[in-house]
């Protein structure tokens, strides 16, 4: 059986701790060869997946380096049966032509949940209390503490919004209670007061939130959801975090509500596309604390995700059903109910 993985290019000796990786390739070159399966590893899916169409059986590719299986793509590969999501969140996939061409979408559902809790309430610190201006003059030989000072807030009486109040969400929630903030949170799945947060339905969340915060997938209902028209609702000088999906906010709408001062800054580490293009509006956009796609791939977050790999193309190979938490596209269905949500 022929395995597809992407993986971005390491170097073994200056990155040895990295799994992610075309070197370490999360130990599927001995796991799959111990199996005899063939297992090839690209680094650029544009240009190298294609020629591995016609015949391969996997495909494997994680969010933060994502191989875009698209219809197109699907419709050339007869004997795709698996894409396998190295993470969480497999918006990277067409979902509804795996599922009309029967092909199981399956991800490792949890395996960076605290992983991305933790560095989107890195976020929300480091655009609250000024970091980044700060860390720029410590590094440029800079004192000029008025401009530092001069946005610089306290998180504390601070009402945070959390879109989106899963796994992540919760998580999240629970991180800044000991904060003394006023936590609000909208779910469709979730519509009632949990975990130290209140339910307020989206508009609310939207006017009201001094930081929202997105931890939603991205579907056909959070596409550019946050666009111009949703930017411009926030509370003039609030503060938005994503570390879910780049394609949810508007890129040049958000960037024109920085520059405009009607938002007092963006942070987040998800773009579109990924891996984004060096003219990407958002590298050069002020107020922002963007950083590569990285927040759920700790090193203890990627050791869950080569044990959930692994676990999938055991269970897929030796014809046992795959964990149902980690099922996003199965027999011709939509299972996971987060995709499903109108």
């Amino acid at each position: 059986m022929k395995i597809v993985a992407l993986f971005p290019e390491s170097d073994a000796i200056k990155n040895e701790n990295q799994l992610l990786s075309t070197k370490k390739a999360l130990g599927l070159q001995s796991f799959l060869a111990n199996r005899g399966h063939e297992l090839i590893i690209i680094s650029d899916a544009e240009t190298q997946l294609d020629s591995h169409l016609e015949d391969m059986s996997v495909v494997i590719s994680s969010p933060f380096y994502p191989a875009y299986i698209t219809k197109e793509r699907i419709e050339k590969a007869p004997n795709l049966k698996l894409a396998i999501t190295a993470g969480v969140g497999s918006d990277h996939v067409d979902l509804d032509a795996a599922r009309e061409n029967n092909i199981s979408v399956v991800e490792v559902t949890g395996s960076n949940i605290v992983s991305v809790a933790e560095h989107a309430v890195m976020d929300i610190l480091i655009l609250l209390r000024n970091f980044l201006e700060g860390h720029r003059q410590a590094v440029e030989g800079e004192w000029d503490l008025p401009k530092v000072g001069n946005h610089a807030h306290d998180l504390e009486g601070k009402t945070v919004g959390i879109f989106g109040f899963g796994r992540i969400g919760q998580l999240v929630s629970q991180r800044l209670q000991p904060f003394n903030v006023k936590i609000q949170h909208f779910d469709p799945l979730n519509q009632k007061d949990l975990k130290g947060s209140q339910y307020v339905p989206f508009e609310e969340l939207v006017k009201t939130s001094d930081v929202i915060t997105i931890h939603a997938p991205l579907t056909k209902q959070t596409d550019n959801l946050f666009d111009r028209d949703l930017l411009s609702k926030m509370k003039t000088g609030s503060y938005l975090v994503n570390t879910a999906r780049g394609k949810i906010v508007d890129t040049n709408a958000l960037k024109e509500l920085i520059e405009n001062g009607h938002l007092a800054g963006y942070a987040g580490d998800v773009w579109y596309p990924q891996p984004a293009p060096k003219n990407h509006p958002w590298r050069t956009m002020p107020k922002q604390g963007m950083t590569v796609h990285y927040s759920g791939m700790t090193l203890e977050a990627q050791r869950r995700i080569e044990e959930g790999v692994k676990d999938i193309l055991t269970r897929f190979f030796e014809n046992r059903p795959f964990q149902t938490k980690d099922v996003i596209v199965e027999g011709g269905k939509i299972a996971s109910s987060s995709y499903r949500v109108k």
